[in-house]
């Protein structure tokens, strides 16, 4: 049996996967301990919402709540039916609390109308003007005078699309929620889920909106949206012969899903995008915070990082915590979270958070006890040390520019040279892939994946330092300054930063059959730039074939040690398939593009003096 494409992924995305129905010890305490009840607690426009709640059958204590909304399922429904998993880890159901899970407006078993991401009102004048925070608010209120031997304090947590509600739900500001962790949470969904600076996520969200899609209605149902059969493993084969991104409606969804159609009919960041821009929204925030995401996190790397950082600048009074750790998306909720593909991480680092920052969060702000916890808490990779701060990024860390240069280098030292650059022909008909095995959806392992049959290839370039004399560590954002100029009118521009082991590093448990880790080049961070939003993604411009043009974008924050005997590399493409979709390198709208749109282009990347391409790193040195 084939597999469905993307079925993988669409857990990934969802928590589904981690509110999952597991035997042994916890599903068995709970049904013990615990008592279900539904309820449809209703908001202030007259809509209920699906709720279950989970109290503790020992009554003669009080418990918080601990509270997660959510757009994926409260399932199992029927009060004899129990999850075999209750709250962020097991350390939660064996100390005690009220948990309570509910299905976001608009999903599954709870009334109204779905909207994604649904737009936050800063003014709410009547009772009709409802979002995620008001729904929050008034769930919490009537929690509190409803389920008996609560204690008061409310704390919410959610990872990715929850993580979202989490956000929003500080947006309540009730003054009995005290705490919150919005992890991998979707915060711009223009930058994270859909688009990356402006080229489509294809593989991320082709069969991802399918499965999510099990209602557009106002009818409450338990059913399940259906995942999309590719009918191969080769998702790069799958999507060159679907041909250009119009082609998914006119050959598979029939303009069936509405959720993808928003996607395609709003390429720009345009008020569509904007009023789903949580971060807009994040002031006045009395309630303590702890933003959790993970390094290698393909979906909602951008919001956990962003998330934390308007916190921090609109509530500087506010208690705000900050961890990021070598996860994949939600990784830290649940196994060791010790490798990711044939990278190592010297050991367990999952179940450190969950009990030393995760529970001793939620405990100190619910339940009173002590918190010897730091402001930052991150997991630096290379050395794979836990490292804390005072602030992110650390404030030791200093700005330095590292260059592109003539024949391949790459140097903190600027180029001397008058006129060079290195040139390649892009070609969308033969697009770079953006992992070296056959997938059928977004890999998460492509995130540290040797880039070696990359550098392979003619239509990517490839910069090398010298072999390092000395750690370098990079803490913070990276900010790609390109200097380039195209034949075409519009151009992609990906640029990868890459850690290159010593030939003489030998292989270890995690190394994948026929992977070697000597010459390994390790991604670190990468992202993707289309080029026509090179000046604002809310007015794309074309290029002027020929000239020289400033490419400028953001590559995310990092934590990383290039140790000395490594070397430490920069790739510059221009397609990155399927994880993003094809560019015509034609100025118009690719999302309407014919298959005849695509065109072949010779790019060039300028190293000189004049004209320098460099990246902006910090550097603890």
């Amino acid at each position: 049996m084939k597999k469905t494409l993307l079925i993988a992924l669409c857990f990934v995305f969802s928590t589904i996967w981690l509110q999952a129905q597991p035997k042994g010890l916890d599903a068995d305490y709970i049904k013990a301990n615990y008592t279900k009840y539904e309820y449809n607690v209703p908001m202030r426009d007259g809509k209920k919402l699906f709720t279950s709640v989970y109290v503790p059958k020992d009554q003669t204590k009080k418990y918080p709540i601990m509270m997660d909304r959510t757009p994926y399922s409260v399932a199992p429904y029927g009060v004899d039916a129990y999850k075999g998993a209750l709250g962020p880890s097991s350390l939660f159901v064996h100390d005690g609390y009220i948990f309570v899970y509910q299905d976001a407006r608009g999903r599954w078993m709870s009334e109204g109308i779905f909207e994604e991401m649904t737009p936050e009102k800063e003014v709410h004048k009547t009772k009709n003007d409802v979002d995620e925070g008001t729904d929050t608010y008034d769930t919490i209120d009537w929690l509190l005078k409803n389920i008996k031997n609560n204690n008061g304090k409310v704390g919410v947590w959610g990872i990715s699309y929850p993580g979202f509600y989490t956000t929003a739900a500080l947006l309540s500001r009730h003054p009995a929620l005290v705490a919150a962790s919005p992890q991998a949470p979707m915060a711009d969904l223009y930058r994270d889920d859909a688009f990356h600076n402006g080229a489509f996520m294809l593989t991320a969200n082709f069969g991802f909106y399918p499965f999510f899609t099990n209602r557009q209605d106002d009818k409450p149902t338990q059913r399940r949206g259906n995942g999309f059969n590719a009918g191969t493993n080769d998702g790069y084969a799958f999507f060159m012969r679907m041909g250009s991104v119009k082609n998914s409606n006119d050959k598979y969804y029939k303009d069936t899903i509405r959720l993808w159609n928003e996607m395609l009919d709003h390429p720009n960041y345009d008020q569509h995008w904007k009023d789903r821009n949580v971060l807009y929204h994040l002031h006045d925030i009395k309630t303590a915070v702890l933003v959790t995401g993970g390094w290698y996190d393909a979906e909602d790397l951008y919001g956990a990082i962003n998330t934390y950082k308007t916190l921090v600048k609109e509530n500087p009074k506010t208690q705000v915590y900050f961890t990021m750790g070598p996860w994949v998306h939600g990784g830290w909720a649940r196994g060791d979270g010790d490798h990711l593909g044939d990278i190592g991480f010297g050991g367990p680092t999952g179940p450190f958070y969950r009990e030393k920052i995760e529970f001793a969060f939620f405990s100190h702000y619910l339940k009173g006890t002590d918190l010897n916890l730091e402001p930052v808490s991150t997991f630096e990779t290379g050395v794979n040390q836990w490292k804390t701060y005072k602030t992110w990024p650390p404030t030791e860390a200093v700005d330095k520019s590292l260059y592109l240069l003539p024949g391949g280098r790459l140097s903190f030292d600027a180029p001397a040279a008058g006129d060079s650059y290195d040139e390649f022909v892009s070609d969308p008909n033969k697009p770079v892939p953006f992992i070296s095995t056959i997938e059928n959806d977004m890999k998460r392992e492509y995130m540290t994946a040797d880039q070696r049959f990359a550098s392979q290839r003619p239509d990517v370039l490839t910069y090398e330092t010298d072999v390092l004399d000395k750690d370098v560590t990079l803490a913070g954002n990276i900010w790609a300054n390109l200097k380039v100029s195209t034949t075409g009118t519009d151009a992609d521009w990906i640029v990868k930063v890459i850690d290159v082991y010593p030939d003489s590093t030998k292989n270890d448990k995690f190394t994948g059959k026929d992977v070697y880790l000597g010459g390994y080049q390790q991604m670190v961070r990468s992202e993707a730039m289309r080029g026509k939003f090179r000046n604002g993604f809310d007015k794309p411009e074309p290029f002027v074939p020929g000239k020289v043009t400033p490419v400028n974008f953001e590559l995310q924050d990092v934590l990383h040690t290039f140790k000395k005997g490594h070397r430490l590399m920069v790739q510059v493409q221009s397609s990155w398939f399927p994880l993003i979709d094809r560019n015509t390198q034609q100025f118009q709208d690719i999302m309407k593009a014919k298959d005849t749109d695509f065109k072949k282009a010779t790019h060039k990347v300028y190293t000189s003096k004049d004209e320098p391409s460099f990246l902006k790193v910090r550097v603890i040195e």
